[in-house]
């Protein structure tokens, strides 16, 4: 059985350490230089687009500023022209016209050398109106071209999404005269992320010299402040690298940027990172995925030719093996005769088997049989000569006249009716080599007390013995010790006024016990020494157990032998109901 429930293990049910996984693994390991190749040219291709689009983004970012820094030089320009004219009664209406004719700008505004607005153009229809500032002195953008900066931009306090750009104006001494500046829109400096260059997710922004965002076509692409400000603040240093970082959705981006102008302003343009599946945009069927079914179908195919022309042969072989280890050898694997021709051999060998098996039980069932029944016989015949050798003592004891030789010659006679019907129990069993004891503890008390009946008053037993098969190697001293405590009860307990005897069988785990009880006046009180007491020890040594004669709690003596049965745990699964 065990045989079966190994092979049922490896064949019937799929394994890694099965022959078809075995296969499938080799071929798989046989084209895996194939798909590494496949892999490794994936992965270069995958890296070099990568680095393309990185290159294309840092490209654009350059472009979108040098547009951007177009218009804000041509703004530059216009104010270094307008900044020497005084401020005069048409200087409104000359800047509201100048505004009119140029789309990129919202405002034009002169302030003099203390910071107060000297005039500005009015707004045009509709627009939104952008109110020259009553005090910029405190303004940062102001006091740095005080200082001496030629050019600054900043964003407009007065008016969201808007760009100042300031010139500063001098005397013909150098003397600072005043500021000319004007307001342009953010949206027209942004970069127009329609380009066709810029790679897929692209989005654009602007930001200030801190990395403070001024206007973007998707905020949520640029929510990572920490990281751009770092930027910025290389970026003020002449240093402008790309880099990575995270938006609002937790999704990695690469970031490109340039200066628009000086260090005030900057563009920044991010797209998508590449990950795990980036590669899946590349060419997948021809750089990955072809050479990958590849390697799926030859492992597919050997998983399912080795099941077509091995397994479900050794399956079928397995369940053959599988009857046989139940001893059924009848049957015979003869649909393997449409198998190959290695399988058709191994069956041709395995019903061999069932043919040699199935010869050599026979001879074997047979032989035991004849030893059964020689056994038996032998048994039988034993019996015999003790009921021979008991009925010669018993004429003897007739004969004697002596009463402590007809004792002695009444105890030897029940010692050997003892055996006598170990050997019929034996012989009378299903198996010559096991006796149960409930039944002979039955007998032979009931042999013993009847062996007395006529003899003296009336003596009444009673067995409850519990179930177990002992050997009979080991039933002999035990009933010999029945016999001499019985005896012993019958000759102190019961002369001449009869009485009640009880004999109890317990097996108590892997421990047996055997008491006989009587109803007499108590222990006896005889020589430790004597035969039958000798005896007893003898017999419970052989056993090697213990023998005791302690006081019953009604009155009455208890004979008890407490001996070791290892046998009691497996009798205990067969125990009949």
């Amino acid at each position: 059985m065990r045989f079966g429930r190994a092979w049922g293990r490896k064949l019937g049910r799929p394994s890694v350490q099965g022959i078809r996984f075995r296969m499938g693994l080799a071929m798989a390991v046989a084209l895996l230089p194939i798909l590494l190749l496949s892999a490794a040219q994936t992965q270069a291709e995958f890296r070099r687009q990568a680095e393309d689009r990185r290159i294309d983004l840092q490209l654009a970012a350059e472009r979108s500023a040098a547009d951007a820094k177009a218009r804000i030089d041509s703004t530059v320009v216009l104010l270094q022209a307008l900044a020497p004219e005084g401020g005069g009664f048409y200087c409104e209406p000359r800047l509201t016209a100048l505004v009119s004719r140029l789309d990129a700008l919202s405002a034009l505004q002169r302030y003099s050398a203390t910071g107060e607005p000297v005039c500005a153009s009015r707004p045009a229809s509709g627009a939104a109106a952008v109110a020259p500032t009553a005090d910029v002195r405190g303004q940062e953008w102001y006091q740095r071209l005080r200082q001496g900066e030629d050019v600054v931009m900043a964003r407009a306090p007065g008016a969201s999404g808007s760009l100042i750009v300031a010139v500063r104006s001098e005397r013909p001494l150098g003397a600072f005269q005043g500021v000319m500046a004007a307001v342009i829109p953010l949206t027209a400096l942004q970069p127009d992320i329609r380009d066709p260059a810029l790679p897929s997710g692209a989005q654009s922004a602007l930001i200030d010299a801190q990395g403070r965002l001024l206007v973007s076509t998707d905020p949520s692409s640029f929510a990572n402040e920490g990281a751009i400000a770092r930027w910025a603040g290389r970026a003020q240093k002449g240093e402008a690298p790309l880099f990575e970082a995270r938006d609002a959705r937790d999704r990695k981006h690469v970031y490109a940027g340039a200066p628009l102008a000086g260090r005030d302003l900057f563009v920044l343009l991010s797209a998508p990172a590449s990950g795990l599946l980036s590669w899946a945009r590349l060419n997948p069927i021809g750089s990955f995925m072809l050479p990958l079914a590849a390697w799926l179908v030859a492992f597919l195919a050997v998983m399912l030719l080795s099941e077509r022309i091995v397994i479900r042969w050794l399956v079928y072989l397995e369940r053959v093996a599988a009857i046989y280890a139940r001893g059924r050898f009848s049957v015979r694997p003869v649909q393997a005769e449409h198998a190959p021709a290695e399988i058709r051999t191994l069956a041709r060998t395995l019903g061999s088997l069932g043919d040699s098996i199935t010869t050599r039980d026979k001879a074997l069932l047979d032989s035991l049989d004849e030893k059964d029944a020689l056994m038996r016989e032998i048994h039988h015949r034993v019996k015999n000569n003790l009921q021979i050798i008991s009925s010669l003592l018993s004429m003897q004891q007739r004969a004697v006249t002596d009463p402590a030789a007809r004792s002695a010659l009444g105890d030897t006679r029940q010692r050997i009716t003892a055996l006598a019907l170990i050997y019929r129990t034996l012989y009378q069993s299903e198996d010559i080599r096991e006796a149960d004891s409930r039944t002979f503890l039955t007998e032979l008390v009931g042999q013993l007390i009847a062996g007395e009946a006529m003899r003296g008053p009336l003596v009444t037993s009673s067995v409850d013995a519990d179930y177990l098969i002992i050997d009979p190697d080991r039933l002999a001293p035990v009933a010999l010790w029945l016999v001499e405590a019985v005896s012993n009860a019958q000759k102190h307990a019961f002369a001449g006024r009869g009485g009640d005897l009880k004999v109890r069988f317990r097996v108590l785990g892997d421990t047996s016990v055997l008491e006989v009880q009587d109803d007499g006046p108590g222990a006896p009180d005889i020589d430790t020494a004597g035969v039958g007491r000798t005896l007893m020890n003898a017999f419970a040594k052989q056993l090697r157990g213990q023998a005791e004669m302690v006081e019953a709690p009604g009155g009455g003596s208890i004979a008890r032998l407490t001996f070791a049965t290892p046998e009691a745990p497996q009798a205990a699964a067969h125990r009949p109901a």
